[in-house]
């Protein structure tokens, strides 16, 4: 009997670490021309004026593994990936809304 075997992938980053243009290529699988094209599009938004010193935050990494995986997976150009991004991130924002709201609502609801 054939045993089947699931890979998961993950790259775990501190908040507080930064990486540079080099590292962010190759924590993405993108090239720099496509990060630099990201960052003229406003999808990233790197600390430092040119792109030998940009410094990308995790956070900055996540969303360029997504708009990655969204232009491969769903072959979506840059605009289109700028949106699905943009809509992710207010889907996200929403939701967290949602969560505290939920929080609020049920601690009124509590029992006396």
């Amino acid at each position: 009997m054939a045993q089947i075997e699931t890979v998961i992938e993950g790259i775990v980053l501190d908040e507080a670490v930064t990486v540079s243009l080099t590292e962010l290529t190759q924590l993405c699988g993108a090239n720099g021309r496509v990060i630099e094209l990201m960052v003229v599009e406003g999808m990233l938004r790197p600390q430092g004026g040119q792109p030998e010193d940009w410094r990308f935050s995790g956070e900055e990494v996540r969303r360029a593994r997504r708009a990655v995986r969204l232009q491969r997976d769903l072959d979506l150009n840059l605009a289109g990936a700028a949106l699905a991004l943009d809509l992710l991130d207010e889907l996200d924002r929403l939701r967290e809304r949602l969560h505290a709201l939920e929080r609020q609502l049920g601690e009124t609801r509590a029992p006396r």
